[in-house]
């Protein structure tokens, strides 16, 4: 068979049929029969040789939601998320990195392992908590936790790094004219001449009791924050029970569980040794060599700047790369390994010690099992009620009925709103996913039974629901008047600070103004913006001082209930000898700010370059939202 195929290949027939199938590539065009592009997997992003596949774009979300409700401490659904920050905002920033991460790559800008290398080691979130020092079991905890691998984690420095090269190269020279210096120096440096008075609320008159026509009004106004949330009540059905914790077990099962786990109850060989990590081999053997001469681990780390690993009675199990585990428990006492190819370059490793490893006995795992082979028992005893609670409820039973009859638990949930706080705005400790299973049911259904994790699992049934409404005037009267006398004295206050502000700009003398309230004039010369100026003299009289021009007048808040009204009498500019020097110094702060949108147009160029490009319909069907939200009318 192959040879009729080479045999073909050679004839004038496939040179014909090659200048046939060019010719439909001319007329079609390639890309209509691009057989091997539509086998591809699509990708939510991409851009040049880097993309983001479905899966890869969910992870990326589900840490960025984990952050958001970190930080928010309640459940978030990825419509609230995407409800702030549009969808195709966040698929256009990830284009526009992959973009400009692929290009710098193709340019040239790639950080070396031994960088990557010295960055994974000084991350303390990959410390041993007993030694304080780099532990590849500590690294992949802390990977597995975030959902990443090794090999992504090193792909984010080397991008994050290429960002910072790029970024401090490309900004290192730029200096903006010395005329930027200039203005912030005059700005800051010059004085003002300027009279004020204050007016109090005292002055301006202060609110009377509000009507109830007045609070209802206003509540209407607010409706908004005054509405009170929708609120769910409901029953919490959990299959555990504190009778599990007795569950009694059997000498024979003890004994099996022991032969089966008597590896790894019992304490291993344990060594101690040191490791230096080499980005190339050449290295690896200087320092293989310099180590078998009889040098020190530190002296030859400090020769080679690199920073020695030194691990304590340390198992086999806990050495996260195999080639080094392997390597270290192939050594006796004092022996110098050869290089080691491990994951991020060379590994040289030194054993200084080895500590036998011992056999645990029955009676030494003894409560150990028990308690391993107790908590077996009590999953295996939810997951069967578990099933005859779904065999209960396919019979017609109702949730009451089914709980009564497999031993479960029903606990109530008094009414809480989306976010699990009770109409007073207590937090309960109700789990997410129970919130979140009851905002999905109607009132009086219940829903099936749901993972919680660790074998625990749980039905939640709405028994009311109470939609959102207003409260009535009665019950928040109190709340609702000192809000609405707050408005109505800073109404007061703004109105009588125009009308006085006014005055001023007309014409009329500051002082007459000001005595018309019975507020008296300040008069100030030579203010300069200064720290000393703000304590001094209060935020409205600076703001109102420091923002204006000669001659104009200002009214400003100088607190809560008092208003700063006054006029700019005189600007003196500085001499240039005091100038000069302050100039280059804000010449320098600002020149790295002025970078910022020269850096956001070089990565959307880098982007464009890389035809970077996202599918929004893909991402929605990545994060389980499929539909797309519609346009608003108008837009």
């Amino acid at each position: 068979m192959i040879s009729m195929f080479r045999n073909f290949a050679k004839s004038k027939w496939a040179l014909g049929l090659l200048v046939l199938m060019v010719m439909g590539l001319l007329v079609t065009g390639g890309t209509q029969t691009d057989v091997l592009g539509s086998l591809q997997p699509p990708k939510v992003v991409s851009a040049g040789d880097r993309s983001l596949s479905p899966q890869e774009f969910r992870a990326e979300m589900d840490r960025r939601l984990q952050q958001v409700q970190t930080q928010e401490r309640r459940a978030i659904t990825y419509e609230e998320l995407l409800a702030q920050v549009p969808l195709a905002s966040i698929l256009k920033g990830q284009a526009d990195e992959l973009g400009f991460f692929s290009w710098a790559w193709k340019t040239g800008i790639r950080p070396g392992n031994e960088l990557v290398l010295r960055i994974i080691r000084a991350e303390p979130a990959f410390f041993d908590p007993v030694t304080q020092r780099f532990s590849e079991q500590a690294y992949a905890s802390a990977l597995a936790q975030n959902k990443m691998t090794a090999a992504s984690n090193e792909r984010d420095i080397r991008d994050r790094y290429m960002g910072l090269h790029y970024a401090s190269a490309s900004t290192a020279g730029l200096r903006l004219p010395r005329v930027y210096g200039a203005l912030y120096a005059n700005q800051t440096q010059q004085s003002r001449d300027a009279r004020w008075f204050v007016l109090t609320q005292a002055m301006a008159g202060t609110a009377p009791r509000p009507t109830d026509a007045q609070l209802t009004s206003f509540m209407s106004q607010h409706a908004s924050e005054l509405r009170t949330p929708e609120l769910r009540s409901g029953t919490l059905v959990v299959f555990a029970n504190p009778t599990d914790q007795n569950i009694q077990i059997s000498e024979e099962k003890i004994r099996a569980r022991y032969e089966f786990r008597k590896d790894a109850l019992s304490t291993p060989e344990r060594r101690t040794f040191t490791t230096l990590a080499a980005p190339t081999r050449a290295a690896a053997d200087r320092i293989a060599a310099a180590l078998r001469a009889g040098q020190t681990p530190a002296a030859v780390g400090e020769a080679n700047d690199l920073q020695p690993a030194n691990y304590t009675e340390t198992p086999r199990s806990a050495i996260g790369d195999p080639a080094v585990a392997a390597a270290v428990f192939g050594l006796g006492e004092g022996e110098v390994s050869a290089p080691i190819q491990a994951r991020v370059g060379f590994v040289v490793a030194k054993v200084t010690a080895i500590q036998p490893g011992r056999e645990v006995t029955l009676e030494d795992a003894r409560d150990e099992i028990v308690t391993e082979l107790r908590g077996q028992e009590a999953r295996g005893a939810v997951a069967r009620r578990v099933e005859a609670f779904e065999t209960a409820r396919r019979g017609g039973k109702s949730v009451d009925e089914a709980v009564r009859e497999v031993g479960a638990m029903a606990v109530p949930i008094p009414a809480v709103s989306r976010e699990g706080k009770t109409e007073n705005g207590q937090q309960l400790n109700v789990p997410a996913p129970v919130l979140e299973a009851m905002w999905k049911l109607t009132e009086g259904r219940a829903n099936e039974p749901v993972g919680l994790g660790e074998g625990q699992y749980f039905v939640v049934r709405v028994d009311k629901v109470t939609p959102p409404a207003m409260p009535s005037l009665d019950s928040v009267r109190e709340m609702v008047t000192q809000a609405w006398t707050a408005s109505e004295n800073v109404r007061l206050l703004s109105a009588r600070a125009d009308a006085l502000a006014e005055r001023l700009r007309a014409g009329e003398d500051i002082a007459a103004v000001a005595a018309s309230v019975g507020a008296k004039v300040v008069t100030n010369t030579g203010l300069k913006q200064e720290q000393d100026t703000m304590d001094r003299l209060g935020r409205g009289v600076v703001s109102g001082v420091f923002n204006g021009k000669s001659g104009q007048v200002f009214s400003q808040p100088q607190s809560a209930d008092s208003m700063a009204i006054g006029r700019i009498d005189r600007i003196s500019a500085p001499t240039a000898v005091v100038v000069a020097e302050e100039a280059q110094q804000w010449r320098a702060r600002i020149g790295a700010q002025a970078g910022d949108p020269f850096l956001a147009a070089s990565v959307s160029a880098a982007a464009e370059r890389m035809n970077a490009t996202y599918n929004e319909d893909l991402a929605r069907q990545a994060l389980g939202l499929t539909e797309t939200p519609a346009t608003p009318a108008g837009q």
